[in-house]
C-alpha cells in the first residue's frame, strides 16, 4: 500500500518546493500537482512528488488523522510504517550514518 503524506510549502521555486513533513523538510516536485501550489499551502505528497493541493479546510482534518495514527503506531501496521519512513527521513536528513 502507498501513503500520501500531507505537508507544508515553505518554498516554490519553479517546479520544486521545500515542503515540512512534521519538523522534516524535504524537497517536493510539483509536476503533477493539480492546482498551482504557493507558500502556506498544504500539498500531499506521494514519493516526492505533490499529487495535490489540500484545501485550507482540509488540511487541519488531514493532518489530525495522521497524527491519530501515529498514536497508534503501536498496535497498528500502516501507523508503524508511517512512523518508520518519517524516522527515517529524519534520520536521513540528520546526517546520522557512520562514515567508517
Amino acid at each position: 500500500m502507498c501513503l500520501g503524506v500531507p505537508g507544508r510549502v515553505l518554498t516554490v521555486n519553479g517546479l520544486l518546493a521545500t515542503v515540512d513533513f512534521w519538523g522534516v523538510q524535504r524537497e517536493v516536485r510539483l509536476d503533477i500537482v493539480d492546482q498551482p501550489v504557493e507558500v502556506g499551502d498544504y500539498i500531499l505528497n506521494h514519493v516526492g512528488f505533490a499529487i495535490r493541493r489540500i484545501p485550507p479546510e482540509e488540511a487541519e482534518e488531514t493532518l489530525a488523522l495522521y497524527e491519530e495514527l501515529l498514536k497508534e503506531a503501536e498496535s497498528d501496521m500502516m501507523a508503524a510504517d508511517l512512523r518508520g519512513e518519517l524516522e527515517a527521513t529524519a534520520e536521513t536528513e540528520g546526517g546520522g550514518g557512520d562514515d567508517a
